[in-house]
């Protein structure tokens, strides 16, 4: 991938902690909230790391969302099981019951719970739901949270979206953060710590990276991509599940899922590239333009059809609107082609119930049922992430 660099300049958590010869970990039970992506900058896994540790025991993993090897589907549940590389029991926390955080039982033993995993900056993404969920268990178990820092992707600049409204917390709205928050998953932890967003506060430590400044989106960081979970396969599909994410709670426009670059396009057999591009093009959002392109998805909508579709290009990925991009799509495709999709899905009697939690609110819905411009929709942001600016800069570890 362009930028990789045999040796990044950023040093992730765990790089840190094996700087300081695994130090914080010494003469304890550790378990590990793993998958995939907790590999040091290097590419060695974590998991891999702490079991030849020295003085360190590594008594037993736990995955996330998406499983121990971050190949499941979303939404789709998987039961505990034993790791065959190391025999050691691998807990689900995203297991039928349903199972969303450690349960006392899967606590006893383990002096320390560690989390490593690389998250993707969106408040959807449940990875930090199961963070905060994780330090909550470990609070009421009277057993110390380790966080090893990873970069948000996005960057640390980026505040966008609407807050999440308490009415509709769910494990895809955990925090009351807007929907890009610019914080990494340690400054979250702080911040849900601090802020007291779980019953009992736990005993936390974050292991800070080194080199890493909020200006940095993934591709200046110089470390290799590896796939959060399956649709998120590049970095750059990072920028565009922010982008047209919420397209696919509402239908009419498929978003890339079935190509190589899942996220980062938006395609119809009812649009023309070219007006599309035109009109996008004309608005000037600010470090982001529009290209013709047509693909054929593998699956999803549209799948095995060839359409007509935008093409995303970030010139100022650490800045560029993301969030609001989806609501500018939804008024193309109204005003360009007459396609209502956000009338259409409730004509098909659609349940809008998980568009709802995504956003946070139903504000948005109320919003888009009222015709209310993009424009207007997204300028009802400002003042919620203005004061969410204000309430995180204490917890602010990279300034």
């Amino acid at each position: 991938m362009a930028g990789f660099s045999d040796t990044p300049s950023v040093q992730l958590g765990i790089d840190r902690l094996i700087a300081n010869r695994y130090r914080e970990l010494a003469g304890k039970r550790v378990g590990l909230i793993t998958n995939p992506t907790a590999v040091d900058r290097h590419g060695n896994p974590t998991a891999r790391l702490l079991l030849k540790a020295p003085n360190v025991r590594l008594v037993a993993l736990f995955a996330p969302e998406h499983g121990l090897n971050g190949d499941l589907p979303a939404g789709k549940e998987f039961p505990n099981m034993t790791n065959r590389e190391t025999g050691l029991p691998v807990y689900s926390l995203y297991g039928p019951g349903p199972t969303r955080k450690p349960t006392p039982a899967m606590l006893k033993g383990i002096d320390v719970l560690v989390y490593d995993l690389q998250d993707t900056g969106c408040r959807t993404y449940t990875y930090i739901s199961t963070l905060g969920l994780a330090m909550e268990a470990c609070a009421n178990a009277g057993v110390e949270f380790i966080v090893l820092d990873r970069p948000n992707p996005l960057g640390g600049v980026r505040v966008e979206g609407p807050m999440l409204d308490p009415r509709f917390k769910s494990f895809v709205g955990q925090w009351p953060v807007p929907y890009l928050y610019g914080l990494t998953p340690g400054e979250l932890a702080r911040m849900i710590n601090g802020e007291r967003w779980i019953t009992n506060s736990c005993k936390l430590r974050v292991i800070a990276m080194e080199g890493w400044r909020r200006s940095m989106v993934w591709k200046d960081t110089g470390l290799r991509w590896v796939p959060t979970s399956p649709n998120v396969p590049r970095s750059e599909s990072v920028l565009g599940l922010a982008a047209t994410g919420l397209l696919g709670e509402i239908g009419g426009l498929s978003i890339g899922i079935g190509t190589s670059t899942p996220f980062e396009c938006i395609g119809a057999p009812w649009l023309k590239s070219k007006r599309a591009c035109d009109y996008l093009n004309g608005k000037n959002i600010d470090g982001v333009r529009f290209s013709a392109i047509s693909f054929t998805p593998a699956r999803g909508m549209y799948k095995n059809q060839t359409v007509p579709g935008v093409q995303l290009w970030f010139s100022k990925p650490a800045t560029a609107p993301l969030y609001a991009l989806n609501f500018h799509f939804l008024e193309m495709a109204d005003k360009v082609f007459g396609q209502n999709l956000f009338a259409q899905a409730t004509k098909r009697g659609q349940s809008f119930q998980m568009f709802d939690k995504v956003n946070g609110t139903d504000a948005v819905r109320r919003d888009l049922q009222a015709g209310r411009a993009a424009t207007e929709i997204i300028a009802k942001w400002r003042d919620g992430e203005n004061r969410f600016r204000k309430q995180r800069a204490k917890y602010l570890i990279y300034q």
